[in-house]
């Protein structure tokens, strides 16, 4: 077959093939649109899940008369003009292709008014690429684009289309996200007549709050905390879901960058990173974030439907993300008002990557000893914890009161006390697992073994980083066959290596010698933890490998030095505990991502003797 070109209708179907994979991916292009065009109120109706109708109608600054043909064909955008423009996008869409690659592929209608003309006009695009004339039409300022008959011509891309509802549920999930990204317009959806969804303008913080409520649901809001971290020219705030509120599938994680929604490698690995230590294996986090940074350190003209992008200071990026979502679940602790789990944030400071520093952290912190020791004056004479832990893990020694004057009654609360501790004060112990105490809301319930394991494992870390990692030189060094990629990495590399422990050389084009590591590393596989570490610095430019495998092996000593089932605590030993809880990092969750406690306020204990109804 001799070369020839192809005719323009052909040209549009085959990048309506990237474009436009189904009626939800309409939505998103003609949605984007709208945004683009700083509308405040958009209106869209739906027929047959999108396969009969999709009409979208906006009161954004319309298309002037003169360049509605124009917006037709391929490759005509006004969103940029040169290289420059392209590569500090800061609109949604840019590369001029939605509106022809629909229009080749449906029956496509477009009536517009533009903010200073005097009346409206509408245009109609066909299969064949060929617009019809431009001629007047009664409508509003603004924009409505009308798709009939999606896939029409095409019979082929038409039978891969499922049930209405199922299509329909694609649309909801794209409106819901972009919903999410532009809290300044208003969303109203329809669907075969009825309406489905309607999104206010959300302007205030309350309103922002409804909104995230009405797409992810009340139990979203009621388990997140709110983040806001700004460092390096990035800033990164929206709420984080505590680890008790995990999901099996990444169905509840949006992220936006610049307003953009976005599914990428980097991010998901840093937020997953940022959680490793609190979640359970095969559970996924939740979470709305918008990642803000300078658009020229943003290309996102990555993927067709420009759902990825790549930031080209990808490393401090995904150090920033991981960091700010890793002090945050570090900051949340049970707050003595509510006693919930809550998150102070303040200012970053830091070069390329900050960390959260917590208003009042330390004066927090303070408070806490002046309850741990104003309760060892109230409740007499208590001794130090016997809890069967090796000598450095035992950090209770601020409870040491005088020897037989531990009343029965400890652990009644006196009433007219002023403070009260946010885990409050224990008061029995339940079959030997879970402690039981009050607090100022009602009843608290507390998995001993779990929060014990907690409290062990954070200061085990916290031990392990004071001594740094020791490292233990090999009496044989390793030599490891690698790729000539691998090879160069672990030049480039060479003091990341030494951080964590290793002394790893270049030993020829294709091989590594690997002459030390870690301590507690000397039984493992060597050579495939350093594959991995190649592979995590090649992919993310940084690597939580090491600290991983570290925190395995001390989170199992944790398990294994904290308190067991069925041992007998004593009022002293579980109000220490609660101290405990109280100023430790995570003590929300064990080491496997099990809560550690548990609040029934005094209505809910109410409801359920029926007191009062």
């Amino acid at each position: 077959m001799p070369i020839r070109k192809l005719p323009s209708h052909l040209i549009n179907q085959i990048a309506a093939g990237e474009v436009v994979e189904r009626p939800s991916s309409v939505i998103k292009e003609l949605l984007e649109n709208s945004l683009d065009a700083g509308a405040s109120q958009i209106d869209i109706e739906i027929e047959q899940g999108g396969k009969k109708l999709i009409q979208i109608r906006d009161n954004g600054h319309g298309i002037p008369k003169d360049e509605l043909a124009l917006a037709l064909n391929r490759h005509a955008t006004s969103k940029i003009s040169s290289l420059e423009e392209l590569e500090k996008v800061s609109s949604l869409g840019f590369r001029g292709e939605a509106l022809p690659s629909i229009g080749s592929v449906s029956r496509l209608t477009l009536i517009s008014k533009a903010k200073q003309g005097e009346s409206a006009w509408e245009i109609q695009g066909d299969d064949h690429g060929k617009e019809l004339d431009v001629r007047p039409a009664a409508h509003p300022q603004g924009t409505t684009v009308t798709v009939r008959d999606l896939f029409y011509n095409t019979p082929a891309r038409r039978k891969f289309l499922r049930t209405d509802k199922t299509e329909f549920t694609h649309i909801e999930t794209v409106v819901k996200r972009l919903a999410l990204s532009h809290f300044n317009a208003g969303i109203r959806v329809t669907h075969n007549k009825r309406l489905v969804h309607q999104f206010g303008v959300a302007s205030s913080a309350e309103a922002r709050e409804r909104r995230i409520t009405e797409v992810c649901g009340k139990d979203f809001l009621e388990h997140a905390v709110p983040l806001d971290v700004e460092a390096a020219g990035m800033f990164l705030w929206g709420w984080i879901a505590l680890p008790v509120f995990s999901r099996s599938q990444t169905d509840m994680q949006h992220f936006f960058v610049n307003g953009r929604m976005v599914k990428d490698k980097l991010v998901s690995h840093a937020i997953r990173q940022a959680y490793r230590d609190v979640l359970y294996h095969g559970r996924h986090p939740a979470f709305v974030l918008y990642l803000e940074v300078d658009p020229s350190l943003v290309d996102v003209n990555a993927h067709p439907a420009k759902h990825e992008v790549r930031f080209r200071e990808s490393r401090h990026v995904h150090n920033f993300i991981y960091r700010s979502v890793y002090d945050a679940l570090a900051g949340v602790r049970p707050d003595a008002e509510s006693a919930e789990p809550i998150l102070v944030t303040g200012a970053v400071s830091g070069q390329g990557v900050g960390r959260v520093i917590a208003t009042g952290a330390s004066s927090r912190v303070e408070e806490n000893q002046a309850v741990a020791h104003a309760a060892s004056i109230a409740y007499g004479g208590q001794r130090s914890m016997g809890l069967p832990v090796q000598e450095h893990m035992a950090s209770y020694d601020a409870l040491y009161v005088e020897k037989g004057n531990e009343s029965a009654d400890a652990g009644v609360i006196n009433e007219g006390k002023e403070e009260i501790p946010p885990l409050g004060f224990a008061i029995a112990q339940l079959h030997g697992v879970y402690v039981l105490a009050q607090n100022a809301e009602g009843l608290v319930i507390v998995d001993m073994h779990a929060a014990h394991e907690r409290i062990t494992y954070e200061r085990l870390k916290q031990a392990q980083a004071g001594d740094g990692i020791r490292s233990q030189p090999l009496l044989v060094p390793v030599t490891m066959n690698v790729s000539t990629q691998e090879a160069n990495v672990v030049e480039e590399y060479a003091s990341v290596f030494t951080e964590l422990g290793f002394e790893v050389d270049q030993a020829g084009p294709e091989s590594i010698m690997i002459r030390q590591v870690p301590g507690l590393f000397r039984d493992a596989d060597v050579p495939t933890l350093v594959r991995d570490v190649l592979s995590d610095l090649i992919t993310y430019g940084s690597s939580k490998r090491l600290q991983d495998e570290q925190n395995e092996i001390l989170s199992t000593m944790a398990c294994h030095a904290s308190v067991r089932a069925n041992r007998q605590l004593n009022i002293a030993e579980m109000n220490a505990l609660l101290r405990d809880m109280e100023m430790t990092e995570r003590s929300g969750q064990c080491n496997h991502g099990r809560p550690t406690w548990r609040q029934l306020s005094m209505q809910e204990l109410d409801k359920l003797f029926m007191r009062g109804q």
